[in-house]
Parts: C-alpha cells; structure tokens; sequence
C-alpha cells in the first residue's frame, strides 16, 4: 500500500518538464505488447520491460534515481538496480512484513516500517541500518511512514489509530532505552493471554534479532510525541505536502488516510519537535466512507482511493471533492501518478490508467495476483511505471509509449539497445531447418536496415547452394584517406540453433524477448545476437561523437551454427569488397564462471568424418548364411575403428601428436592464474594441479571420438547388414592442421584395412572440417582488450564472505518463485564450468555492480585468459585470408545456458560489452 512520490510531474499537463532529469516529455504513439491482457486505445497501453522474481509478496515499494526498494513479506527489503535490474543486495532488518517504505528527498536515507512495530532507518549509500524506532505503546502493525528532512522527523501511521513521531535531533541526548524495552520482547495482550483455566503458555523470546540490525542504534518514541486516535480507525496512509497549499508558506503539512474513511490534515510544529496540530479533514459530504488505502499527490490535487474501487479527486486549495471515479479494478490498493496520467490497481492483477480528462485509456494485467505497490520514475529518460505484487514478483513497465524523451542525434541508449535486441530475437533465423529460411533472409534483410540507419554502408552477400547470405557492413573513421585509417573487422552470426517450448521448458517464447531478475532471456540473445548488437552501438556511439577513427567492417553470417557454409568462398569470391583488415575481433563464447571476465586466445579445430564399409550381397539373416568366412562389414568397420585409439584414448593415427607445442612457462603461469581464481570462489574443485590438467585436457589436447553406429535393413537381432557406417569426430590444437590430418587419416584408414583382406570396400568422407586457432596475448588486440576489461568493469573481487543476499536460482515459472533463495551451482571444470556458475552453495553475498562481493577484499586483476575445447572454422581462416590476427572477447556468463533452454544474457555485461566494444573501437587504431 504505497503511495507516490509528490515530486512528480502533474496529472493536468500533457506536455511537462521533469525538473530532476531536465528532459522535454510529450505524448506519443505507442505500440502495445503483444502479450499484454489489455483493452483501450493502444497508444496508452505499456509493454512490460522487466520482471524480478522473489520468493513472497511484494508489499510496498520506493524509488530513487538508480534504485528500486521493495518490501516483502517476512521482513525482507530488496534492493534492484534501474540500470540492469540486478538484485543488488536483501537487508533483512525487520522480523515482519515490510508494509511502508519512503525515501528522504536526497535519496540518503530510507525509511522502513513494519508488522514488528518498529520503523528503521537505512543509509542508502553503504545500505546499512542507522536506527530502529519504536514506541512506548502497542502501536501494532506500523502501515506507514515518512520523512520530513526540514524537521528531520520521522512520521508513522500505526493500526492502534495513532500517529507517532521521531525527532532524530533529539537521538543524541535521549537515554538510550533498556533492550528489554523492545517491541520483540513484550508481552502480546492477544497471543500472549491466558487460555482456558487461566493458563498462559509461556513465551519462547529469542534474542536473536534480524540480520542487518546489528551495530544500529535503537531509539524509543516518547509517549509525548504520540497522536492517539488520529483516526478511528488503522492509519493506513501519509504523505508530506507543500504548506503553501493552506496557507502555511516555508511549512509543510502531513496528510493522512484511514480505516474510518476519513482523510484528515495536520500542521507540523517546528518549535515543538514536529508535533502534529490539526488542520481538520477533507469533507466529502458523506457520514462515513469505505477505508482510504492509498493516497498520492500531484500539485494542488490529491487522489485518494478507497475500498470498493472508488478514487476521490480533491482540490487542496479549496479542500474540495472535484471528481469521484470508479474504476474497474475493485479494491484500490496502491495509486501513482507520473507522466501526465494516473495509474491505480489493485485486486485481480489488473493496472487502469486515466488521462488528464479522467478518462480511462488503457486497462492491462500486471501481476497474477494482488497489485500491492506502484511507483513511477524517469530513469535516465526513460519513462518506467513499477509495481509489486502478491505473486511475489515486481514488475517494470516500460511506459515511454505514452511519453517520450526529445533526443538528439542516434539513439544509441541502453533503451534503444534493448529494443534493438529485442526485435533481432524475434526473427526464427534457424539456419539448421528449412522451414525458417524466408524467417533467416527477413533476419538478415532487418539486421543491414538497422546497419544503414547507423550510417553504414551494406551489402548482402549470397553464398552459393542457397546458403543464408551474409551480411557486410562498413563504417568510416575520421580520417581523411582510407589509407590513413586501420581497419578492424568484427565477425558474428546472426543464425541460432533451434527452439520451441511445447514442452513448457522454457519461462517464455524462446523467441520473444523478456528480461527477468537481471537477465535477458530469448533464443540467440547470448549466442550470438547480444554481442553483435553491442558492437554495432558501440560503433554507432563512436560515430556520433565524430570519435571513430578506424574504419569498422562487420562480417555476420547466417550459417555459423551448421558450420558456416558457403562462408569461406563467399567471402574469397568478394575480398576486394572487404578490403584490407588490420584486425579481427569477435564475441562468440562466456566467461569461466558468473563472476570474472575472460579473454579467450585459444580454440580446438574439428574434423568431422564418416567411415563406411559395405559388401556387394544384400542383408543376411544370421541363422541362414551366417558364416565364419563371410565379410561382415560390421564386424570389418568395428576392427578398423579399434586402430584409431589405444590405451587411455590416446590416437594411433601416425605423426598425429608430433607437431603440438609443449607447455611453455608463460601459457602454465594463465593456468595457474586460473585455478587461483576458481579456487579462491569454489575450494571444493579440488587441487590445483588436478584442476589446470583437466581444463588441459579440454583446451590444448586433441581427441578422437565415436559418435555412434548406422546399419543397412531392418533393425533387429538376426540381420547381418551390407552396409556399416560410423561417424567420428577429430579435435585439433594449435600447430595441427586439418588438411595434414585429413590426409593422415585416410591413408591410415585404407593402410589398415588392407590388412584385412576382405572383399568388402570402404569409404571414407570428410563432412566438415575446421582449423585451430591460437592468438597472440602479447599483440596489440589483446592488450587494448585487457585494459577495456579492467576500466568497464573495474576492480574484480577476491573470495567471497558472508554479508547481505545469497543470488537466486530461476524458478520455472514467474509465477513459480523459488521457495528459498538459493545460489546457483554448476559442473566443476571447463568452460562450462560454463553450463552453470561455480558460486559456492549458500554462499550470502551483497552484489557489487559486476556481481561480486562488496564485502570481498577488491584488487585490481587482469581477465583470465582462457582456452576452449570448441571450435569456430572461421576465426582462422580469416587470419590467413586478411593476414590480420584475431582476438575473442566472451561476453556471456557461464550459466547463459546457450544452445540450451532458457538462454539469457545478463543485462549487465550487454552494457558493458558494448562500452568495453566503444573504447577498443576508439583506442586500438592509436596503438
């Protein structure tokens, strides 16, 4: 039961100016989401943006320029981030619900009241609690609070009918009270009374208060500073007005609504520690009216709404009913002006939105459940309607649709990039089933319009064989002459592997894009889609600041998840087109873990082949012409197979390990830097010697591998097929090349079959084929990509302590949250050490912005520098094609879960993968 914030822009302007952003809105036309449950005109209908998962009701909820605080059931407040919506920190310092929350008008200090009846007060900057304030009275639960920081008082609303008060001048030279004295030690004239025979049950008290109240100050009301029975009935809601209103210039006036139906005004005395003097009530008329729940405030008027779906309009000045409306929407629970209209909710889930008219134009679901708690803010222009609810989710509505920030120049904003990633995941670009190649070249065809818009020039590139085309894009630096300017390539796919939901596995239509609890969930959002979207508007950032000084040529294909076909000749066929590359960069894999960046020097190359025997008779039946002298080609396939490999796996083709480079001591010294790190977070992976071996046995050692058996005829036990085939797959490291083992291969192959002597004849076929890659980490890409990393992202942290908020896992649905916040736990090594995060288990932590422990000693490190254990055919072939080198920044995290279901991006290393994109672009043509 929330109500708004009274520095907002008023309800009667369509056009406004928001004092605090200094930024010109005016109404728009919008488009509506297409999931939204909604009726009315679609220019006023908001699309949701974001949606935070907790595991209880969300009650109430405040704002401030960068934060949200929402208040929930059992005592928790719950700390977001507006910029990428990470849950930031839990302060658990109430051992209720949370049912009010107010910020001071700094945003220094927040205000917490509670069903404990106590109010705390929070400093926003170090997010620790200053004071608990409590009464000498059984004030039950404490629905209200606010803050006048002239007086610097502290007002709460109580379900005893009173008002109380707290002069925090006075918290040095009033005597401390007893720790007996607090509210979780009395005695409760209900629960704790006698039963039946006059016999009490005696009370367990605990002296383990919540969490984060230790080292605060408890501070205790003086039963002087109490307004019994304010109302006759529970205050359920106040807010702070400007006394010019009434009369009272330089002053400000408390504005309270209760149970009784009333709506009542009071004068705040300076000279007597802000003690309450009435100013009466707002008469409408009628002996009683339903409870006012919620009040909000918007210049002269004021809106109350009341039980049974009424909201009341009052013009201050006069003190007069204006407009009495009647939603649709039942109870009203929580009221929010901003952007020039009304927001009012409440019962079934359901947000009604009025115009200045006090016409209803939009009608939309928010939550499954209640609709408990709203506010509105202006976020970096970004007009964003927030609420909570009883489905124990907090919603971010993004309401720009209505109102929209006058920019100048490209819209090249977090928002806009959002936007732009959310329309290239919405396009089926499956380049591995036919049925989505008009969805591919639509794909393709938006992806070189979003590049002309940037002021690229663009051409489509066909392949041959109807393969998906691939799209070049150049932008032009500064300098005068092309020869003057370096030239940097980024290479990236926009085709992504397949999705659907039948199965309901995944939170949401894999190809609908939808942000939750920080991350960006959607089909190809980390692989590849995210990454090439940052480049492009770190690019597009760079030209409209005139800083771009090399030339930026994008290669994106649409056929890298089969193999990338056709690329290699599409690309040799139009190299002049391309022109000279200094460069290579591209973003196509994840960090090691969920916390420390990564740069990645290394890949593994592939040989996939095929190994076919067949005899010129037809399928036998075993019991009739099976014989001991009969060529079987199964039986000859199994024996040739069984000389690939021998003990431990290791490969018998001739020559096949002579070429690989030993362990130098500067690759071992990464790999010691790598377990260090892993370790520090997660002592349960073991030894260190154990952990840099297995990582080496994925990254830098080859392997042979089966991938199982095909046989001509029927399928069942009596059949001796003609026919065997079997499929294998070679991985490569650096130094080995794929046409020398290819050659090695077949002449091994052929060399042992022979030995057989059988009439039977084999076939082999190389299906697909692609290089190693190893990277310089001493070059100049790599260094610029190093000293990128550790600006954007700043000191990475040490091992993580117990502090404030253990990281949720994602529930299976939003309306399913966890029972328990949990951390999330992954495999132990590799890069998937990569298919989830190796955070320790229940491990509390306070979320710095890149995720990591605040309380953790910070040190400034370098990225790890990684090796991956897959393979990329084209990083190395544009090596040699250009003679450029190359460099691989992971965006992602370990647990984006790519090529698997739920893949998500965190919205976070979005942002900073395109500033860490932006400072490469601009500094590494100056190396």
């Amino acid at each position: 039961m929330s109500s708004s914030d009274p520095a907002l822009l008023v309800l009667t302007d369509s056009q406004d100016i928001d004092e605090q952003h200094g930024a010109r809105v005016e109404v728009a036309n919008g488009l509506a989401s297409p999931s939204l449950h909604s009726n009315g005109d679609n220019r006023y209908k908001p699309s949701l943006f974001h949606r935070m998962r907790h595991d209880k009701s969300v009650l109430c909820m405040a704002v401030s320029k960068d934060r949200i605080y929402a208040g929930a059931h059992r005592g928790e407040i719950l700390v977001y981030r507006l910029d990428t919506f990470e849950r930031e920190a839990v302060l658990v310092g109430h051992s209720s619900s949370v049912l009010g929350l107010a910020l001071s008008s700094d945003y220094t200090l927040l205000f917490s009241s509670s069903g404990d009846r106590t109010v705390n007060v929070w400093d926003t900057s170090t997010l620790t609690l200053l004071y608990s304030i409590y009464s000498t009275y059984d004030t039950g639960d404490v629905f209200c609070v606010t803050y006048s920081a002239d007086l610097q008082v502290v007002y709460l609303g109580a379900q005893n009918t009173s008002i109380q008060w707290y002069d925090l001048k006075e918290k040095e030279s009033r005597p401390r009270p007893k720790p007996s004295a607090h509210p979780s030690f009395r005695q409760d004239r209900f629960f704790d009374s006698s039963g039946p025979g006059g016999v009490r049950t005696p009370r367990q008290c605990s002296s383990e208060r919540p969490r984060d109240t230790k080292g605060s100050l408890s501070l205790e009301i003086d039963k002087h500073y109490i307004r019994q029975y304010a109302h006759f009935g529970y205050v359920y809601c106040m807010l702070l007005a400007a006394g010019s209103i009434f009369g009272y210039r330089g002053e400000e006036v408390l504005i309270s609504g209760g149970g009784d139906g009333a709506i009542k005004l009071w004068r705040l005395d300076a000279d007597n520690s802000g003690a309450l003097r009435s100013l009466g009530q707002l008469d409408d008329g009628r002996e009683e009216g339903h409870s006012v729940l919620t009040i909000a405030l918007d210049g002269m008027f004021l809106y109350s709404g009341r039980l049974g779906g009424e909201i009341n309009v009052w013009d201050l000045e006069t003190r007069q009913l204006v407009r009495n409306l009647k939603t649709t929407i039942g109870d009203v629970l929580t009221l929010t002006i901003g952007g020039g209209y009304l927001f009012s909710a409440g019962m079934d889930g359901v947000v009604e939105k009025f115009n200045s008219q006090y016409e209803p134009v939009a009608h939309f679901k928010s939550h499954a459940g209640l609709v408990l708690s709203s506010a509105f803010t202006i976020h970096k222009g970004k007009a964003m309607y927030v609420t909570g609810g009883n489905d124990s989710t907090v919603s971010v509505w993004d309401v720009s649709d209505c109102h929209r920030t006058q920019a100048t120049g490209l819209r090249t904003t977090n928002e806009q990039l959002f936007d732009s990633l959310r329309a290239f995941v919405s396009y089926r670009t499956v380049s591995s089933d036919a049925r989505y190649k008009g969805d591919c070249r639509r794909g393709a065809s938006w992806l070189r319009a979003l590049f002309r818009n940037f002021g690229a020039a663009t051409h489509m590139l066909n392949a041959d064989d109807g393969y998906n085309p691939i799209i070049l894009a150049k932008f032009r630096g500064n300098a005068a002459t092309a020869a003057q300017r370096k030239k940097i390539l980024f290479y990236g796919h926009y085709d992504v592997i397949a999705a659907e939901n039948e199965k309901g596995k995944w939170l949401m239509d894999p190809f609908s894009l939808e942000g939750i609890d920080g991350h960006l969930y959607g089909r190809g959002v980390s692989d590849n889609k995210g990454p090439i979207m940052a480049a492009i508007y770190a690019v597009a950032e760079l030209v409209s600041e005139k800083a771009l000084e090399a030339d930026i040529v994008f290669l994106i294909e649409g056929e890298e998840e089969c193999g990338s076909r056709g690329f290699s000749k599409t690309i040799q066929d139009n190299k002049s087109l391309v022109g000279d590359i200094d460069w290579i960069l591209l973003a196509n894999s994840y960090w090691l873990d969920d916390h420390v960046p990564c740069l990645t020097y290394g890949l593994r190359g592939v040989i996939h082949a095929s190994v076919q025997i067949e005899s010129n008779h037809p399928d036998l039946h075993s019991g009739v012409d099976g014989s001991s002298r009969l060529d079987e080609p199964l039986k000859d396939l199994v024996l040739l197979l069984s000389k690939l490999t021998g003990e431990k796996g290791s490969v018998l083709i001739p020559g096949f390990y002579d070429p690989i480079m030993a362990v130098t001591r500067d690759e071992r010294a990464l790999y010691d830097e790598i377990t260090k790190v892993l370790l520090e977070r997660n002592p349960d992976l073991g030894d260190s010697e154990e952990l840099a071996d297995s990582l080496m046995r994925r990254w830098r050692d080859p392997s042979l591998t089966f991938h199982g058996f095909k046989t001509s005829g029927p399928n069942n036990s009596t059949i001796i097929p003609h026919l065997a085939r079997s499929a294998l797959s070679l991985r490569l490291v650096p130094n080995q090349e794929s046409h020398v083992i290819v050659k090695s291969l077949i002449e091994y192959l052929h060399k042992e079959f022979s030995k057989l002597e059988t009439k039977n004849t084999l076939t082999i076929t190389i299906d697909h084929q692609a290089e190693p890659w190893l990277g310089d980490v001493h070059n100049a890409i790599f260094k610029t990509l190093e000293a990128a990393i550790m600006e954007v992202w700043g000191p990475i942290y040490g091992r993580r302590r117990s502090s404030l908020v253990t990281r949720p896992a994602a529930p299976s649905s939003l309306t399913s949250p966890p029972s328990r916040p949990v951390t999330s736990t992954g495999p132990t090594t590799s890069n998937t050490l990569a298919h989830g995060s190796v955070t320790p288990p229940d491990s509390p932590v306070i979320l710095s912005p890149t995720g990591t422990s605040a309380q953790a000693p910070m040190r400034a490190r370098k990225p790890l520098y990684i090796r991956e254990g897959g393979s990329i055919p084209t990083i190395r072939f544009l090596e040699k094609e250009f003679g450029a080198p190359a460099a691989h920044l992971p965006i992602g995290q370990a647990s984006d879960s790519a090529h698997l279901d739920n893949e998500r991006l965190r919205l976070l290393n979005l942002y900073k993968g395109r500033d860490i994109f932006k400072k490469v672009f601009r500094d590494l043509p100056r190396k």
